[in-house]
């Protein structure tokens, strides 16, 4: 194979995107890749469509799409996670926390655990990584900060309690941090899908699909794509004057 001209080896800083390697962080991931980023995808294994994606990324001789392997419920080996990104790959442009679980249920009927496993992940973790990866882009004076949300965050889902809980914490830690860091150069936004064509939905029945898309203004859902456009706007010129703000991509279901 010819080596890539050697304009393609001028990357912007790094853009870490957890959870990068199925479903929406992997749209995300790839998205921004393809715009020409150094892109990070933390998870606990990379997976047969991650690894299509970079294959695909290399023939086109776009950006780059890396794999770092790592449990992002470990809270306490978070601090060592930013450091050895920041060590292998540079400063940090972008943070896209997009991990997260989506455990339904009833919550009288959901054990403790289940509860405690979804606000680690969903709650615990991203404010953790952000905190010492934030630090990195403090130095900089510069940084993005993209939170992943969900429309029943304010909308509110039978079964799906625990899960808005979650996303609803995460809008009160996009809309806080927004302050605590602008002066500094630093946007923090959250993109909030509606329900999209992904694992997460595929425990739906056809009849709850077909009801959820009657009520959307556009009698459709959404698809990764477009949550991906959306995270790549944020992170591009587009989005240097935007933050603290929830963008909210779900075909006009909340409209």
């Amino acid at each position: 194979m010819s080596e890539p001209p050697a304009s393609w080896c001028v990357l912007l800083p790094s853009i870490v995107v957890t959870g990068g390697t199925r479903g929406i962080g992997l749209g995300v991931a790839r998205k921004l890749a393809m715009a020409g980023h150094q892109v990070i995808a933390v998870a606990r294994s990379p997976g047969e469509a991650f690894g299509v994606a970079v294959e695909e990324l290399r023939r086109g001789q776009q950006g780059s799409l890396h794999f770092k392997a790592a449990d992002l419920a470990d809270i306490g080996a978070l601090p060592s996670l930013a450091k050895e990104l920041r060590k292998e790959f540079g400063s940090f442009y972008g943070l896209v926390n997009n991990a997260g679980i989506g455990t339904s249920g009833l919550l009288a009927n959901m054990r403790d655990s289940q509860i405690e496993q979804l606000v680690r992940l969903n709650i615990l973790s991203p404010m953790t990584l952000t905190k010492y990866i934030l630090r990195s882009m403090m130095a900089e004076g510069s940084g993005r900060i993209i939170n992943m949300a969900s429309v029943v965050a304010f909308t509110g889902y039978q079964g799906l309690v625990a899960y808005a809980a979650s996303k609803a914490a995460i809008l009160g830690f996009t809309r806080s941090l927004a302050r605590e860091v602008g002066s500094l150069g630093i946007t923090v936004n959250a993109v909030a899908p509606g329900f999209i064509n992904t694992e997460m939905t595929e425990i739906m029945t056809g009849a709850q699909r077909e009801q959820i898309m009657r009520r959307s203004a556009l009698r459709r859902l959404a698809e990764v794509d477009d949550i991906a456009n959306a995270v790549a706007f944020l992170l591009g010129d587009g989005g240097r004057n935007i933050t603290g703000t929830v963008m909210t991509v779900d075909a006009g279901g909340t409209a």
